[in-house]
């Protein structure tokens, strides 16, 4: 066993320390362990004789935007965004109809030029009609702009997938 040792670092006998453990009462208890111990040069230049492959990257590709489910998720939010504002009389007035049509307008146009399934929703549609409402000078542009965004992440990816399934069947 000697001679073991002694020709070869890596077959070494693991070595014994013990490990200190205080006990609340200020005595030390000691427990065996073993600390094995590795040469540094266990590994030779055969071990890392090629270098590790990278795995090539591969971009996901989102499809296409559907016209027909940008159509019919546009009247869906319409729908919606009038339903939600309508609770808001005293902010919108008589130009509630108004902010919905241009909340609408935009986001129809996100649905057919850029929206291809979860994933690909921005934020930018939603910045574009706070914008657009400040600018023709309609009430309550942060609120429009907040439920419509509210409203897309809850309803757009999943109406996506919903869409999809239905038509695959």
């Amino acid at each position: 066993m000697a001679l073991l040792c002694n020709c070869n670092p890596i077959l070494r006998p693991p070595t014994p320390i013990p490990a200190k453990n205080p006990i609340s009462n200020g005595a030390i208890q000691r427990t065996p362990s073993l600390l094995l111990r590795m040469p540094l040069f266990a590994f030779t230049a055969k071990t890392f004789s090629r270098p590790p492959k990278a795995v090539p990257f591969q971009k996901y590709v989102y499809p296409d935007p559907i016209p027909e489910f940008a159509a019919a998720e546009t009247r869906k939010f319409k729908a919606e965004l009038l339903k939600k504002l309508s609770k808001e009389k005293d902010t919108f007035g008589d130009e509630l109809q108004t902010v919905v049509n241009v909340c609408a307008e935009i986001f129809s146009e996100f649905l057919h030029n850029d929206y291809g399934g979860p994933g690909t929703l921005l934020i930018e549609p939603f910045t574009d009609m706070m914008v657009a409402l400040k600018e023709k000078n309609l009430p309550g542009a942060p609120l429009a702009a907040r439920a419509s965004l509210l409203w897309a992440q809850n309803y757009v990816d999943q109406d996506w997938e919903d869409w999809n399934s239905k038509s695959h069947e």
